[in-house]
């Protein structure tokens, strides 16, 4: 595995790193800051600002419910080709919200209209993310559609949580942050690729 190009902190590290990374893990966790946390206070303002905003994203004020949230997480970070990111999310909160694995391998290597999705309002969800990688936009016929199913609320929490993980999957893929040691791989779900070879560019 190439070595990082902006390597993670190791301890010890200073009180103030020390401090930011115990709020961006979850209180009392059993295992150590992520490799990508660890990155980002390198620069230290920079990741003491960026908390807020990725504790709403992740919360329960955010007003796409865990499973759509996880749709467009692990949709943009696969589009990305962004495989720590896919992967962190894929092994914490995939089975917590009922993905699948036919469905992880339609959001890696597949598509809105796979027979995975049943549910229309998730094929619009995904078909959204698509759009906004593709193009940075909704035309007015894929904002139509997903008005069908999301109000004003919902559309614009979509857009800032896909183009805040396009952001994270630019930071993990540019500094080569190393993939977690238990996260699977996008390998992991080739298993009837819907269109070959390998996540989306």
């Amino acid at each position: 595995m190439p070595s990082p190009r902006i390597a993670p902190l190791e301890p010890p590290v200073t009180p103030e790193v020390e401090a930011e990374l115990a709020r961006w893990m979850p209180p009392n966790s059993p295992i150590p800051p992520l490799a990508l946390f660890r990155t980002l206070v390198r620069d230290l303002p920079l990741a003491q600002a960026m908390l807020p905003l990725g504790r709403f994203l992740l919360s329960s004020r955010l007003s796409l419910s865990r499973r759509l949230r996880e749709l467009v997480i692990d949709r943009a970070t696969a589009r990305c080709g962004c495989e720590y990111e896919w992967g962190v999310h894929v092994a914490y909160f995939a089975e917590r919200v009922g993905l699948t694995p036919e469905q992880i391998t339609s959001l890696t290597y597949g598509g809105p209209d796979d027979a995975c999705w049943i549910e229309p309002h998730e094929r619009a969800l995904i078909a959204a993310v698509d759009a906004l990688h593709d193009r940075a936009v909704l035309d007015d016929t894929q904002f139509a559609a997903m008005h069908q199913w999301y109000d004003d609320a919902a559309i614009l929490d979509l857009v800032l949580l896909a183009g805040w993980y396009h952001a994270i999957s630019f930071v993990a893929r540019t500094a080569g942050v190393a993939l977690e040691p238990d996260a699977p791989r996008f390998d992991d779900y080739l298993t009837t690729p819907v269109r070959p070879p390998g996540p989306l560019d």
